[in-house]
C-alpha cells in the first residue's frame, strides 16, 4: 500500500453476505432505494423525510406526537427537531423492550481490571434488559424521594460500570440533566464543570483500579464539592463491594449509592413512573476541553444526541438487536454516552471493560474480546500503536472469530498501525469503521459503513443525513485532491443546542466563518475516487515554505519507522520559512544518529523544504484521556506560553518535559 493518501488502494470490500445482512440494507429497503449513493443523496436532499424514516427505523415513539418535525425559525444554528413531541429517551432505551424477546437478553456485560493473582478470574457482571430496567426504576425513585427532579443538573464522576449506566438512565428518567465528567479528573476540573451547571448532586465512587493501583476518586470528589455550593448530595458507589470507608462518617451530604434503591424499593410510585419530558428538553451536558479558555459545555436534548448515536451505530458499525459492541471509553468522553444510548435504542448488548486495556497482560484486550464474543470492537489508534509493539503473536493466541468489525474515532490514523490492526489482528478480512465528528455533532460527520469499500486511514463517505463538504478560504467547494475545511451545509438531527448558557460563544466557534454553514475545525481532503481523509485540526495545520502541511502526513512517516512508537508535529515561528516544523517522538528503542535518519526519511518522502528543523525524543506525548494528541498544548509549552486548560490531559507531567525543551 502506498502511504500517500491520494494513491491509497482499496483494502476491504464487502462480501454479498455482509451486504445482505447489513442494517443499512434493511433501511434501504424501507426507504425504497437500491444503492448507497442514491440513499446518501436522499438523506441530504430531503433531510426532514430522511430523519422521519430514521425515527421509523429506530421505532422512536412520541407521546404526544410531535407537531413539527423541523423548526428553523430561529435560524439553522438553532434548529429544533420533533417540536412539541413528548419523549423521555429512557423509555426508548428500556421500557419498550419489556415484554418482548429482548427483555431477557443481556443489556450489559461487564469486566473490570481487577483480578486474582496472575490475572486469572476477573470480576464479572451482567444485567439483562429487565434487570437494568428494574435497577434504573429503583434509582430514579430514590432520587425523587430525595426531591431531585426535572431540570436539576446532576454530575456523574464514575468509571464505565453497570452502576454508571443505571445512574445515567435514572437521571433522564426523572427529567434531570446528566453532567458526566471524566473519572480521572482532578478536583479543579470537576469543580469548574459542576459550578458552571449549578449541579445539585454528584455521583462518585470510593475508588477504582488502574494498573493494579487504586484511584481514590472519593477524595477528589470531596475536594471538588468544597467549592460547589449548589451540591446537596453526593452519592458514593462502593466499587466492587470493598467498603473502604464508612460513608456515613463523611457527613449528611454523603449517601451510599445502595441507599437510593432502598428508598425506592416497595414504593408503588417507583414502578412505571416516567417524568414527562419534551423532545427538546435538556438531557445531557457534555464537556469538551480546548487548549485555551474554559471548557465548553455542549447541551443536548432527548431527541438529539441519542437518536444520532443510535443511527450512526446502526448504519456505520452495523449494530442491531443482540449485537455485542464494545468501546474502550469513559463516560466523560462522548463515546461513553454514545455507546450507552446507541446500544440500548438498537436493542444491542454493550460489553464494558473498565481498566487499562493492556493490564495485567499485554493481550488483555484480545482475551476480553474472545471471552465475551465481542462483534464490534471500538479501539483507538493510540492503543493500537501500543499493542502493535507487543508482538504479532498476542492476538493470535485468542479466538477472535466473533469479531465482525473494528471501529475507531478520536484521532487520525497513521498507515502502519492501521495496517497492523487490519492485516495482523483482522487477517485482512474485517473492516475498520473509521468514524470522525464530535461531541457537538452527537457522533459523526464521516464514517465507513458495511456497504462501501474502505481505504486505509480513510472514510468511504459522510454519515447519512450529514451534508458534508470541503471548503476553501472563500467558502467554495474544493476539487478532489485539494485540502480544505470540513464543513456541514445543512442541519441534522442531533445538532448541539449550543453551549450551556453561552450562546454567543457557540455561534462564534462554529457558525461565523461562512453563512449557514457549520465549520468543524478539521482539514480534510477527498481523493480521486471520492474517499475522504481527515488531516488533523485546521488550527494545527502548518504552512512551511509556502506549502500547507497537515501534521498527520509527517507523523505517519515518523511512526512508519520501526523505532518510533508515537509522534507529534507542530509549527513554530521562523524568520526564513515563516514556520519551522518541530517533531516530538516517543521511541520503542534508542539508536545513535536517529534524528538525522528520521530527518532524511521525511525529506525523501515530503521534500527537503519540509524537513523538520528539530526532532525531540520524549517519554510521552500530552494526550487527552480519549487519546487525542494535544498539539496546541505541545506548541504552547515548547514556546514557553500559557498551555491553557490541561484538565483533560491523561498525564499533565508530559507538558513539563516539553517545557524543559523551551526554545
Amino acid at each position: 500500500m502506498n502511504d500517500n493518501l491520494e494513491n491509497q488502494k482499496i483494502a476491504w470490500t464487502p462480501t454479498p453476505e455482509v451486504i445482505e445482512k447489513a442494517q443499512l440494507t434493511k433501511f434501504m429497503r424501507q426507504v425504497g432505494v437500491k444503492t448507497w449513493d442514491e440513499l446518501y443523496q436522499f438523506s441530504i436532499n430531503d433531510v426532514e423525510k430522511y430523519s422521519e424514516e430514521v425515527l421509523k427505523f429506530l421505532d422512536i415513539k412520541f407521546n404526544p406526537p410531535y407537531e413539527k418535525l423541523l423548526d428553523t425559525s430561529e435560524g439553522i444554528e438553532w434548529s429544533k427537531w420533533c417540536v412539541g413531541g413528548g419523549l423521555n429517551i429512557s423509555e426508548m432505551c428500556l421500557d419498550r423492550w419489556i415484554g418482548t424477546e429482548i427483555e431477557n437478553q443481556a443489556a450489559i456485560i461487564y469486566e473490570s481490571e481487577s483480578s486474582t493473582d496472575k490475572g486469572v478470574g476477573c470480576y464479572l457482571n451482567a444485567l439483562t434488559y429487565r434487570e437494568l430496567f428494574d435497577e434504573v426504576e429503583l434509582c430514579a425513585s430514590g432520587l425523587r424521594q430525595l426531591e431531585f427532579g426535572k431540570g436539576d443538573a446532576i454530575g456523574i464522576h464514575l468509571p464505565m460500570t453497570p452502576d454508571t449506566i443505571i445512574v445515567l438512565l435514572a437521571i433522564s428518567r426523572i427529567g434531570a440533566i446528566a453532567v458526566p465528567v471524566f473519572s480521572g479528573y482532578g478536583a479543579s476540573a470537576i469543580e469548574s464543570r459542576l459550578n458552571a451547571v449549578q449541579a445539585k448532586a454528584l455521583f462518585t465512587c470510593n475508588n477504582f483500579p488502574r494498573r493494579g493501583k487504586k484511584v481514590n476518586s472519593l477524595e477528589t470528589a470531596k475536594e471538588a464539592i468544597n467549592n460547589v455550593p449548589t451540591i446537596e448530595k453526593v452519592f458514593v458507589v462502593d466499587y466492587e463491594g470493598e467498603n473502604n470507608e464508612d460513608i456515613q462518617k463523611l457527613g449528611d451530604k454523603f449517601v451510599e449509592f445502595g441507599y437510593l434503591s432502598t428508598l425506592g424499593f416497595g414504593k408503588e410510585e417507583s414502578h412505571g413512573y416516567l417524568e414527562p419530558t419534551l423532545a427538546n428538553d435538556p438531557l445531557i451536558i457534555l464537556y469538551t476541553s480546548g487548549t485555551t479558555g474554559k471548557p465548553k459545555g455542549i447541551a443536548h436534548v432527548h431527541c438529539g444526541f441519542p437518536i444520532k448515536a443510535a443511527q450512526d451505530m446502526a448504519f456505520g458499525t452495523d449494530v442491531g438487536r443482540g449485537t455485542r459492541i464494545s468501546w474502550v471509553t469513559d463516560l466523560g468522553w462522548m463515546m461513553g454516552p454514545w455507546l450507552i444510548y446507541g446500544a440500548l435504542i438498537n436493542g444491542a448488548t454493550m460489553v464494558l471493560y473498565d481498566g487499562s486495556p493492556d493490564y495485567p497482560n499485554a493481550d488483555r484486550m484480545w482475551e476480553f474480546t474472545a471471552k465475551h464474543k465481542v462483534e464490534i470492537l471500538g479501539i483507538s489508534p493510540t492503543l493500537v500503536r501500543g499493542l502493535a509493539t507487543k508482538g504479532d503473536d498476542l492476538p493470535k493466541k485468542h479466538d477472535l472469530s466473533s469479531l465482525r468489525a473494528f471501529a475507531s474515532t478520536g484521532e487520525p490514523w497513521n498507515p502502519e498501525p492501521w495496517r497492523w490492526l487490519f492485516e495482523v489482528v483482522g487477517d485482512s478480512k474485517l473492516p475498520i469503521i473509521n468514524y470522525s465528528g464530535g461531541t457537538e455533532i452527537s457522533g459523526g460527520i464521516l464514517m465507513n459503513n458495511p456497504l462501501v469499500p474502505i481505504k486505509p486511514c480513510g472514510f468511504s463517505a459522510p454519515c447519512l443525513g450529514i451534508y458534508a463538504d470541503i471548503l476553501d478560504e472563500k467558502g467554495e467547494s474544493v476539487e478532489n485532491g485539494k485540502v480544505g475545511e470540513l464543513a456541514i451545509k445543512k442541519t441534522w438531527i442531533g445538532m448541539a443546542q449550543g453551549f450551556w448558557n453561552e450562546p454567543e460563544r457557540y455561534l462564534e466557534t462554529y457558525w461565523q466563518r461562512f453563512e449557514n454553514t457549520w465549520v468543524h475545525g478539521d482539514f480534510a481532503m477527498k481523493d480521486a475516487d471520492g474517499h475522504w481523509f481527515i488531516l488533523g485540526r485546521s488550527d494545527d495545520t502548518l504552512k512551511v515554505a509556502g506549502k500547507r502541511v497537515g501534521p498527520a502526513e509527517v507523523e505517519s512517516i515518523l511512526v512508519g519507522h520501526e523505532l518510533v512508537a508515537e509522534a507529534a508535529v507542530i509549527g513554530v515561528p521562523d524568520k526564513i520559512k515563516g514556520t519551522a516544523m518541530i517533531a516530538f517522538c516517543v521511541l520503542n528503542a534508542e539508536k545513535e544518529n536517529l534524528e538525522i535518519e528520521l530527518k532524511r526519511l521525511i525529506a525523501k518522502e515530503m521534500g527537503k523544504p519540509l524537513q523538520p528543523n528539530k526532532i525531540h525524543f520524549v517519554s510521552a506525548l500530552p494526550k487527552t484521556r480519549n487519546a487525542k494528541v494535544m498539539r496546541r498544548v505541545i506548541r504552547a509549552a515548547y514556546l514557553g506560553e500559557d498551555a491553557g486548560d490541561l484538565s483533560a490531559l491523561e498525564n499533565p507531567k508530559t507538558v513539563e518535559e516539553i517545557w524543559k525543551l523551551t526554545v
